[in-house]
């Protein structure tokens, strides 16, 4: 499929992130490479829902749409891509802008058939106006960007990352859709990894499948000030060691932190040492970023502890659903609530 039509998902909760929203729908607009519809997905918020529909009534590239499952990402996705007509399905996240050429990147990654997956390089754009001087690139994941450690280029990997990433539809009908239960829910804990479990399950299916990141396939994510702190950083990390344990109940310890043991071994102890350089030569931030990388380790391997704990003890679980399943269509009318975000991790 040399020249795929794109749908674009575009997942929202909150009435609070009304000007990204729009900014996030104007960027897709603006593709160098035209996106076939842009579906806006709200979760189990009816002010939302029906303002959405009042902005973009009018709009014949633009549908909105309530989630047909659950409260949360995965279902959320799940009814977009049900709802969807592209053969290929992009996910933006809410508060993100896509560059110009996002789309481009995206198609030209299937113009090889064995592609099932094509992911891009998130860039944070802090609410501070900087990079917080303690905040170690390595944990970028952390406010759902790119992190520091993965391969430059068009290149092969295990997973992409949920809030700019991109599936060919025969994907969902190989492996069904993104679990519900394992991602971001409202005001829970920020869970995450939903992309992850999906990829490897998508790989068990299609041995033969290619999943790719693409890092001239560029979005901007924003930063709100209450995850520049260390605060959030630690709970997030803390968050992550839970969705592994998540993970690899469902897909084995052996897929399931087949990425995070060549991090943790390579990419974490380079990350301190470049810090402790730094706060040698008495560079800002070069001992906070070396801390700061030993307590995010600590806080997901303390995660990951008591998540494989309740698991054995027949703790949350999730489900995969077959996205055929879900309602093509939802009409305002859902409750109100919340519950969505962002990309992935290591």
């Amino acid at each position: 499929m040399r020249d795929p039509g794109i749908s674009v998902v575009i997942c929202v909760y909150t009435e609070d992130r009304w000007e990204d929203i729009l900014a996030a729908v104007s960027s897709v607009r603006g593709q160098s490479y035209p996106a076939l519809e842009t579906l806006l997905v709200v979760d189990h918020n009816r002010g939302l829902l029906e303002r959405l529909d009042r902005e973009y009534k009018e709009a014949g590239d633009v549908r909105v749409l309530a989630n047909a499952g659950p409260r949360g990402l995965s279902a959320g996705r799940n009814t977009g891509v049900a709802a969807s007509h592209g053969e290929v399905i992009a996910f933006l996240d809410d508060d993100a802008v896509a560059e110009r050429d996002w789309l481009r990147r995206f198609a030209e990654g299937y113009a090889d058939p064995r592609v099932l997956a094509v992911g891009g390089r998130t860039l944070p754009v802090w609410a501070s106006g900087r990079r917080p001087a303690w905040f170690p690139e390595e944990f970028d994941w952390v406010v759902g960007c790119t992190y520091r450690g993965l391969p430059p280029g068009r290149v092969r990997v295990r997973n992409v990352l949920g809030g700019n990433a991109s599936f060919r539809r025969t994907a969902f009908d190989a492996a069904g859709g993104f679990a519900t239960g394992i991602g971001r829910d409202g005001d829970r804990r920020p869970l995450g990894c939903e992309e992850t479990e999906l990829c490897i399950r998508l790989t068990r299916a299609r041995p033969d499948a290619l999943l790719l990141i693409d890092d001239r396939a560029v979005i901007h994510h924003r930063v709100p000030a209450a995850r520049e702190h260390l605060a959030y950083f630690r709970t997030r990390a803390y968050a992550e060691g839970l969705s592994k344990a998540l993970v690899a109940r469902s897909v084995g310890a052996g897929k399931g932190l087949e990425s995070e043991r060549r991090y943790t071994t390579r990419v974490l102890p380079a990350g301190i040492a470049r810090g402790l350089r730094d706060a040698l030569l008495a560079r800002p931030g070069g001992a906070g970023r070396a801390g700061a990388i030993v307590a995010g380790v600590l806080a997901a391997a303390g995660g990951y502890v008591v998540g494989s704990v309740r698991a054995r003890r027949g703790g949350p679980a999730f489900s995969v659903v077959p996205v055929a399943s879900v309602a093509s269509a939802s009409t305002p009318g859902s409750d109100t609530g919340a519950g969505t975000e962002e990309g992935e991790r290591p």
